[in-house]
């Protein structure tokens, strides 16, 4: 008889019609974890106002969420492959609505911070789970490659509805109102999923890995606290950092002795377009969240914009980012994964340099003109990455590469914060600053462009 721990649950394509209605449950997925994370920053000074909070609690509100979602990513693809990718993505559809009602309802601070790593534990399941049953269940991979960039899109769809939404829901009814707007999203994937979703799974004598997902949360932690308390504390940064550096060393001895087994299978690197695909998203992403996180500061502190209007400011980028990544496919089929990629890098960079060539304009046209360069670059560059990174392993192993390329933009939206940020302060703020990180994040893209097309190339 065969062995259970090797035993793989394929699944035949279902019909055009389910194909839709599953699609759209794997983008409410999308739009929960997104919408989320892109409101909450507007709720910040409303709820460290009730609870009499530091800002120092209110960073832990915004990395509590970012952290576990980052640290886990890697665990939830294993599981998906593990027990089955229907199963985990219900379950956190099931835990993202409790934890939403959990931070809507919470009486206290540790309740609210609580509720906050519960949603991103919830995304650490979610995501990965639904990217990898688009590798299973779109079987064509022209139609995998639309699918792919309709997922894609609502990323850019949760950035242009969820700051304009979220700073009217404050206006109306307060920061809480903010966690209930998830719950409908999370609550009908929960309860559409079973019908309509196939089970799959892949063991593959495979198991969990204790030792390297403590490592690696070690290892990510340390960096985020090392980001946070830098200036306050530097010592603590310092400590912080070398005991992330010994856990990534540790991380990687034991990765390498588990072989096929491993949280993150080091074989999985040696493939040139996976690692590609890595780098590519990564360098994107750093420069796309930097801009999001220091144009609106920026804004709001010279007086020129209040957060709402800062919000409506963002949208181009967004909006062309919906628009265009549907179509991101067709591009890869015209051209090529590498020129698509190219290209939408390309354009992120030329939309980071206006940015930063535009910061003590007058006027906001050369900061508008270079966030829709962006939003245009991000949805002809997301999708085509996503696809290469998935498509470059087995089937067996499509959990985890999702896995790892949504913990590749986590990365990349945590550097780009923390290290735009810091440059930004160290430049003075305000317009100089912000056009001194525009121009160095454009600098640093081309490098990373530079060698990660050239692992792109088809073999």
């Amino acid at each position: 008889m065969p062995d259970p721990s090797s035993t793989s649950c394929e699944v035949r394509s279902p019909s055009a019609a389910r194909q839709r209605w599953i699609l759209l449950i794997l983008c409410l997925a999308v739009l929960c974890v997104q919408v989320d994370t892109s409101v909450v920053n507007l709720a910040v000074r409303p709820i460290a106002d009730y609870f009499h909070a530091r800002v120092a609690a209110m960073q832990w509100l915004i990395d509590g969420y970012n952290l576990t979602y980052a640290a886990l990513l890697l665990s939830g693809g294993l599981l998906a492959d593990l027990l089955g990718r229907r199963r985990v993505f219900v379950a956190g559809a099931a835990l993202f609505t409790a934890a939403s009602l959990l931070c809507a309802l919470a009486p206290s601070l540790p309740l609210l911070l609580a509720g906050r790593v519960l949603a991103g534990v919830a995304a650490a399941l979610l995501l990965p789970a639904s990217l990898a049953m688009i590798r299973v269940i779109w079987d064509d991979p022209k139609a995998r490659g639309k699918a792919l960039g309709i997922w894609a899109g609502c990323n850019g769809l949760a950035l242009a509805i969820g700051p304009p939404l979220g700073g009217v829901l404050i206006h109306l009814g307060g920061w809480r109102c903010l966690f209930f707007l998830t719950v409908p999203l999370s609550l009908a994937a929960f309860l559409l999923a079973p019908r309509l979703m196939p089970e799959s799974a892949d063991r593959q004598g495979r198991h969990a890995d204790l030792a390297g997902q403590l490592l690696g949360i070690v290892m990510l932690g340390g960096v985020t606290l090392a980001a946070i308390e830098g200036q306050d504390a530097p010592w603590l940064a310092a400590v912080a950092l070398g005991l992330s550096v010994l856990a990534g060393a540790g991380f990687a001895v034991v990765e390498r002795r588990r072989g096929e087994e491993a949280l993150v299978p080091l074989a999985l690197f040696r493939v040139a377009p996976f690692r590609g695909a890595v780098l590519a998203t990564l360098a994107m992403t750093f420069g796309m969240y930097g801009a999001l996180f220091l144009l609106p500061m920026t804004w709001i502190d010279a007086g020129r914009l209040d957060p709402f209007g800062a919000g409506i400011a963002l949208m181009p980028m967004a909006v062309i980012f919906v628009a265009t990544s549907p179509s991101s496919w067709a591009l890869v089929a015209r051209f090529g994964l590498r020129t698509a990629v190219l290209l939408g890098l390309g354009l992120i960079i030329a939309g980071l340099v206006l940015i930063g060539l535009g910061s003590g304009a007058a006027s906001l046209w050369l900061a508008e003109t270079g966030l829709a360069l962006t939003g245009l670059g991000m949805g002809c560059a997301t999708g085509p990455l996503m696809g290469a990174a998935v498509n470059a392993v087995s089937p067996a192993r499509t959990g985890t590469a999702a896995a790892l390329i949504n913990l590749a933009r986590m990365v990349g939206a945590t550097l780009g914060v923390a290290l735009l940020g810091s440059l930004y302060a160290l430049a003075g703020g305000s317009e100089r600053g912000l056009g001194v990180s525009m121009l160095t994040a454009a600098a640093l893209q081309v490098l990373a462009v530079a060698l990660a097309t050239r692992w792109l190339k088809p073999r």
